[in-house]
């Protein structure tokens, strides 16, 4: 993939206007856009299709989690909607992960498209080894033991690949393979804030680290000039 491609932008915002003006603005620049619940629940699914007319692929951030039956009809919905890609949490277990995978292959079977990738969103990037301990009461896993086996389960349930920290990137690589998709968030280039993610890196370290699909947000959007800062973050994968 060109470096454009790796590139996930985070739509957290509000609007229609807001997000199409991003989408407008950034398509050159950007391969896919992330519409999280923020933009999802203000606006509804049909914002999926606005920037897909646009030319941008979407990534529909909902982290479904709920028993299998519910998860694999949102899924079939999601395949209908034309998504590039969507998630589930792995904490849902094995079944509903299978489940969804089962049900997104047969309605994009039967719709005759591509079918979304599906990932599994292992553990937050915002929750720290302590925390898991503490507010989860995972105590004999920490965050890095816990992510790898998560992602070797949602392989072996037949997704695609993975949501997690540029800091297992390494890991589930060797776990899961060259072609298990790995989607990192908690990037920030070196001249951005790093706000409220824990387990962050650069743009080019999570290249090195061997991450496909990179989630940036806040880098992009907020900067003065979003166009300068998207081709900034550009020209730092193209070294």
């Amino acid at each position: 993939m060109n470096p454009k491609e790796r590139i996930v932008l985070a739509l957290d915002v509000d609007t229609y206007d807001e997000a199409l003006g991003l989408v407008r603005e950034l398509t050159p620049y950007v391969g896919v856009f992330k519409i999280g619940m923020q933009l999802y629940n203000s606006i509804g699914p049909a914002i999926v299709q606005q920037v897909n007319e646009l030319g941008g692929k979407v990534f529909v951030d909902l982290k479904l989690h709920d028993i299998p039956n519910t998860v694999g009809a949102a899924g079939r919905v999601l395949t209908r909607l034309n998504s590039f890609m969507f998630n589930v949490h792995a904490a849902g277990g094995r079944e509903m992960m299978q489940y969804a995978a089962a049900e997104v292959s047969k309605e994009a079977a039967r719709l005759g498209i591509n079918p979304p990738l599906i990932l599994a969103v292992t553990v937050l990037t915002s929750i720290s080894d302590q925390q898991l301990k503490n507010e989860m009461y995972v105590n004999d896993l920490n965050v890095l033991e816990l992510t790898v086996k998560w992602a070797v389960m949602a392989k072996e349930s037949g997704l695609n690949g993975v949501v997690c920290s540029p800091q297992e990137i390494t890991a589930i690589r060797a776990a899961c393979g060259p072609d298990f998709k790995i989607v990192t968030p908690g990037i920030r280039p070196r001249w951005s804030e790093t706000n409220d993610q824990k387990r962050v890196t650069t743009p080019r370290d999570a290249l090195h680290l061997g991450a496909d699909y990179m989630v940036i947000g806040r880098p992009i959007t907020k900067a003065d000039n979003p166009k300068i800062a998207a081709q900034k973050i550009i020209e730092e994968l193209e070294g």
